[in-house]
């Protein structure tokens, strides 16, 4: 069996997604996600045990391993401080917006309606935010 190399990495704030995905995908994983083998790759654990680590220490790890981050931060067109934290540490992000992403299902209808889109950005260097709904994808100015 073939390990699987982790491309996307989906926050705490959106667990009950990647509880969705995890199970489909190999290349998927989460905080605290112990692993799995899926479609005969095996998923190795996730290096972000605990899904309460703080942006400020997760963000470097993700953008180390060039995984793409999704997301549901409602605040980060607002919040200086955590698009300098993505700007600062180099990370790739696709943040689920508005009241498409406030449910589970709407997340996930979120994520297909756009995932040729992200699974595009995966490959693309950051730093960078993109906002995601079912209708567009922005890319959100970090202030740089």
């Amino acid at each position: 069996m073939r390990e699987s190399v982790i491309r996307y990495y989906l926050d705490a704030d959106i667990l009950g997604l990647a509880k969705v995905l995890c199970p489909l995908r190999n290349d998927v994983t989460c905080p605290g996600d112990p692993g799995a083998v899926v479609h005969k790759r095996e998923r190795p654990p996730c290096l972000i045990a605990d899904t309460r680590t703080p942006d400020t220490a997760w963000l470097p790890v993700a953008a180390a391993q060039g995984w793409l981050v999704i997301s549901r931060d409602r605040n980060i067109r607002e919040n200086q401080a955590e698009r300098r934290a993505v700007r600062e540490s180099g990370v790739k992000m696709v943040a689920l917006a508005g009241d498409d992403a406030r449910t589970r299902w709407g997340q996930l209808e979120v994520v297909m309606t756009r995932w040729r889109r992200i699974e595009a950005l995966a490959d693309e260097r950051g730093p960078f935010i993109y906002l995601a709904s079912r209708h567009r994808m922005t890319r959100l100015d970090l202030g740089d």
